[in-house]
């Protein structure tokens, strides 16, 4: 089993799914973590690894601070490489000249585990504050978002019954 800020992730399971586990990722951003880290989808986190689990650590805990991915162009039909003879800096310079930033980063704005769930309850907490009618139904323990309250809703209704009228 390996251990992940924290999080315990299960060893027989796809580093994919298993990345799931963290609060605030789900398959997409699982799959898009994957690939930035090279990951193979059916690889298990018992595979994994050190360098791939310090990376997947280091990339969790500081997400805005990594690197920005650059986009290789691809060689054109009449591309000739360079001579064996030419000095690897000069190669290094060409290829970080002849690249180019992609799309904005999805990643770069992750929040995962204590970060998300902050998120979560400063945005209830807002809802309750402006008196919105989602706000009012977080605040009784009720569902929010117009399910039926005959039948499914009778647990919170008795469980919550001391906070909604005290």
């Amino acid at each position: 089993m390996v251990h992940v800020l924290g999080v315990l992730l299960p060893d027989l399971q796809y580093a994919r799914h298993a990345l799931t586990t963290f609060y605030g990722v789900g398959n997409r951003t699982a799959h898009r973590l994957c690939a930035r880290l090279q990951i193979h989808d059916r690889q298990k986190v018992r595979d994994l690894t050190a360098t791939q689990i310090t990376e997947l650590a280091s990339f969790l805990a500081s997400p805005s601070t990594a690197p920005p991915l650059r986009r290789m162009p691809l060689a054109s039909s009449g591309y000739k490489p360079p001579p064996a003879s030419t000095p690897i800096e000069t190669l290094r310079n060409q290829v970080l000249k002849d690249s180019f930033p992609g799309r904005p980063d999805s990643l770069k704005s992750l929040k995962i585990e204590a970060e998300a769930r902050r998120v979560v309850r400063e945005n209830i907490a807002h809802q309750r504050m402006i008196g919105s009618y989602v706000g009012k139904r977080h605040a009784m323990g009720l569902p929010v978002r117009g399910q039926n309250t005959q039948s499914n809703a009778k647990t919170a209704k008795k469980l919550n019954r001391v906070n909604r009228f005290g």
